[in-house]
């Protein structure tokens, strides 16, 4: 706890300082530029990894970056997506996976999560994910490549179900928004997006427009 205190008077005295204007222009509103979805794995920093100041980013944590299908929880998933389009008028919603994800490595060893009802429930919304990756990659036995293979296929999964939600299917099918589908490899600070007409995620740098489509299915590796 001491160290997030002395992290607060730093910021106070170097950081706030520093930026004082930005931060009042703040008391006017906020523009954020995207939607940023991802877990709440605390090795991952948005901010940081996408170089945004305070106010350009509207950010969703939530355990393995799952969205919950509209209507099977209105919380504070729904909530959060629906405000963003509706009143910020975001333009991009980027759903953001992560290497090592452990609520990945529960979904694919339920025993694992037994001992936590909440999270094995939560889980049961990435279900879909589990099966592709069971009947259609049973030939993948590395656990490190079947733990990759699931991050990546979760990320799609999650991308249909955000489709759900009517405020996000009102406005990609008025051109207003785009869904992005990105993992990010934090031991490397790779990002991938995933190319609809390559059916595979490419590194960001490689693709000139990362926009996702509703193909979910990966090429074997």
């Amino acid at each position: 706890m001491q160290q997030l205190v002395q992290g607060i008077h730093r910021f106070q005295r170097e950081q706030f300082s520093q930026d004082k204007k930005l931060f009042e222009t703040l008391v006017d509103g906020q523009h954020p530029l995207a939607l940023f979805i991802t877990c709440s794995d605390s090795r991952i920093d948005p901010n940081r990894l996408t170089q945004t100041k305070p106010g350009e980013l509207f950010i969703q944590r939530t355990a393995g970056n799952i969205i919950p299908p509209y209507g099977a929880v209105l919380g504070g998933e729904a909530a959060t997506i629906e405000y963003a389009v509706s009143a910020l008028k975001v333009r991009d919603i980027i759903v953001c996976g992560h290497s090592h994800c452990g609520a990945m490595a529960g979904l694919l060893t339920p025993e694992s999560v037994e001992s936590m009802p909440a999270v094995r429930a939560y889980l049961q919304h990435a279900e879909a994910t589990r099966r592709i990756v069971e009947e259609n990659y049973s030939h993948l036995t590395d656990p490190a490549k079947r733990l990759t293979l699931t991050v990546e296929e979760n990320v799609l999964v999650q991308l249909e179900s955000l489709k759900t939600h009517p405020a996000v299917a009102a406005a990609v099918g008025r051109g207003d928004l785009k869904l992005h589908g990105w993992v990010y490899k934090f031991e490397t600070g790779d990002v991938f997006t995933f190319d609809p007409d390559q059916n595979q995620f490419l590194p960001l740098r490689d693709v000139a427009s990362p926009l996702s489509e509703t193909q979910r299915t990966l090429p074997p590796i």
